[in-house]
């Protein structure tokens, strides 16, 4: 009579491993719950009283977007606002992408520094950061003290634009840097020699063959780069002027200053609103590398 054995050298380890899926399946919203309550009372709750406010202060109804839309000073600060962030995206992504390309062709030891360099300013202050600009950039500072001493005029820097922009790109450019660099480690250097090897340039193997595969680490860091910059503070309150002014400084006149919480809601709601739709805009071309790979 045949007998039917089991080896539970073989099975022990496959049955426990099924276990451990079910049970963390089962156990799913009780290990993300810590989570989602953060994300609730930090973000949600805040946001939904800021939207209430924005429809019942002073009183209910649309009042408050009908300001915001009717006062032509508002539109004219959230188009700077966007300009601003595209500006300081593109920056970031010219500074960015040599840096990350260079971190992924150098050796272990210099890719570490290279690193370090990226993360030392998450390690300084903000205000300290932009106080740094402060002294570099304005007029008897150190850039325009360079610039007189090899004979040439100075260059207005502090409460413009271009210092704005300056100061932001260099509190936003790890944001660009690491996307990219995540991306880049990937691509395998090989496939640029044999592009060369078949007779395409070195701008050509670039432009045809890294470049594509580098697009979703681009999209990635752009996107954060410009909505973090959309609600910059800081940096263009202590670096701007009146000509440079951006969303969030409105917002926090409204709200700190004229205590008038209803217009700085309608504010924060249109900017949110604003970004929401550029990303659902952004969304198909940032997809739209991995769909070119899978066809492949």
């Amino acid at each position: 009579m045949a007998t039917i054995t089991t080896d539970s050298r073989n099975t022990g380890p496959a049955v426990a491993a099924d276990d451990r899926r079910r049970w963390f399946r089962g156990q799913a919203f009780w290990l993300v719950a810590p989570a989602l309550l953060l994300l609730v009372v930090c973000l949600g709750l805040p946001l939904a009283i800021m939207t209430l406010r924005s429809f019942s202060e002073p009183q209910w109804g649309w009042q408050n977007y009908a300001w915001f839309f009717g006062t032509p000073v508002n539109l004219t600060v959230l188009q700077r606002t966007f300009a601003i962030s595209a500006w300081v995206t593109l920056v970031c992504l010219i500074a960015g992408y040599p840096y990350a390309y260079v971190m992924t062709a150098v050796g272990p030891k210099m890719r570490l520094v290279l690193i370090l360099c990226v993360l030392v300013p998450f390690w300084v202050s903000g205000v300290v950061r932009t106080l740094a600009w402060v002294i570099l950039l304005q007029d008897s500072g150190v850039i325009n003290s360079v610039i007189r001493a090899v004979g040439l005029s100075p260059v207005k820097l502090i409460r413009t634009q271009t210092g704005v922009v300056i100061g932001m790109a260099q509190v936003l450019l790890p944001f660009m840097i690491l996307p990219l660099y995540s991306v880049m480690k990937t691509i395998d250097l090989r496939l640029m020699q044999a592009a060369r090897s078949l007779g395409a340039s070195p701008a050509r193997a670039f432009a045809q063959v890294y470049l594509p595969l580098s697009l979703p680490g681009v999209y990635a860091g752009a996107i954060i780069v410009f909505i973090l910059a959309l609600g910059f503070y800081i940096t263009p309150a202590l670096l701007g002027g009146p000509r440079s002014t951006m969303l969030s400084t409105l917002i926090q006149n409204q709200v700190l200053s004229l205590l008038n919480w209803g217009r700085g809601g309608a504010m924060g709601v249109v900017l949110l609103i604003a970004t929401f739709v550029l990303l659902a805009l952004a969304a198909p071309l940032s997809r739209q590398p991995h769909k070119t790979g899978s066809t492949r």
